[in-house]
């Protein structure tokens, strides 16, 4: 039995389990704090067990693999969000694979030291939790319109001011920060804000749960995964006026919302959960000589770190002298 590590997000790593389980291979997930590091052999001591391959799970965090350039054995980082981590790509150069969830990013991952032969587009999915409820999509609708996410004028100033306009707009309009899938099974529309212009997981998880979804235009295979008008509703993020007519328009015809809610439900179905993710990116991982690449790029090490890994561990350093032990651990992780 091969074992495969995943380490920090675990994405779709319990369904990835399932699906590779017949090709002799066994996946063991560790959630790990923000702020821990990794050697080859403290990743040995922290999975019990000597990995025959890696994932890592983006945690927007600083990089945590110290020595990655040497792992013996395959490296794959799956990349959520490189729309908010610009170093992401050159990060990625000091893998063996990458998975990358927006498509408008995935030609800046192909670098000197990751051709694109070994990038892989992984959209976000609903995972398999997200579901119409018991009395599937005929349930009660308590709420007009609900938005669930992240509400902090510093943090998400664009989609602070959309919502505090909305709250004086539509009286029925929730908003909150907590457990989604209730309150997306029971709202009439879902509403999505794309901060910066991403494809994200409330697209998936909303249509996922049975929702008739309201969410941006934006690029990054959308177009290619949904259709407008059937799957969703799409409107222009800085079109207000805009957006409230279609909300206006919905919450009055009550059999078009059912019908897109249907459609984007059989969508996800049929192609964006867990297990579609899965069996993606295990037909990728089960494809190249393993031990080539894991060579090739054990051939490289000194040079990738001198040309990926150097760089990033000082700028961390920098990054982190509030915290001395943190930056001096970034810093004798930059020495050659």
């Amino acid at each position: 039995m091969n074992r495969l590590a995943w380490l920090a997000n675990p994405l779709f790593a319990r369904a990835l389990d399932t699906v590779l389980a017949p090709f002799g291979w066994r996946v063991d997930h560790l959630p790990v704090p923000a702020h821990r590091f990794f050697t080859w052999d403290e990743l040995v001591a922290a999975f019990g067990f000597v990995p025959d391959a890696l994932v890592y799970g983006d945690m927007s965090v600083p990089p945590m693999l110290l020595g990655l350039e040497a792992y013996p054995c395959l490296t794959a980082f799956a990349c959520v969000d490189s729309h908010i981590h610009a170093w992401y790509p050159l990060y990625a150069q000091a893998f063996d694979l990458c998975l990358v969830g927006l498509a408008d990013h995935l030609p800046g991952f192909a670098g000197p030291f990751l051709p694109a032969d070994r990038l892989l587009w992984s959209p976000p999915f609903a995972a398999a939790a997200d579901r119409p409820g018991p009395q599937g999509l005929d349930g009660p609708k308590a709420t007009d319109l609900v938005f669930v996410g992240k509400d902090d004028p510093a943090l998400t100033p664009v989609r602070s001011a959309l919502l505090a306009r909305l709250r004086g707009r539509f009286p029925g309009f929730r908003s909150f920060r907590g457990p989604y899938r209730e309150a997306f099974r029971q709202a009439r529309l879902v509403l999505n804000i794309a901060e910066h212009g991403d494809l994200n997981y409330r697209v998936f998880e909303a249509l996922g749960c049975g929702a008739a979804l309201v969410t941006p235009r934006v690029g990054h295979g959308q177009d290619a995964l949904f259709t407008d008008g059937r799957d969703l509703f799409l409107y222009d993020q800085d079109d207000f006026d805009g957006l409230c007519r279609l909300v206006e328009a919905l919450l009055a015809d009550p059999a078009r919302r059912a019908r897109a809610a249907a459609s984007g439900l059989a969508t996800v179905d049929a192609g964006h959960r867990d297990v579609h993710r899965a069996r993606a990116f295990a037909d990728r991982f089960l494809a190249p000589p393993h031990e080539e690449v894991v060579a090739a790029r054990q051939h490289r090490a000194p040079a990738i770190h001198a040309r990926v890994l150097r760089p990033l561990f000082l700028h961390w350093a920098e990054a982190c002298r509030a915290d001395p032990a943190l930056a001096a651990r970034f810093l004798a992780a930059a020495r050659p």
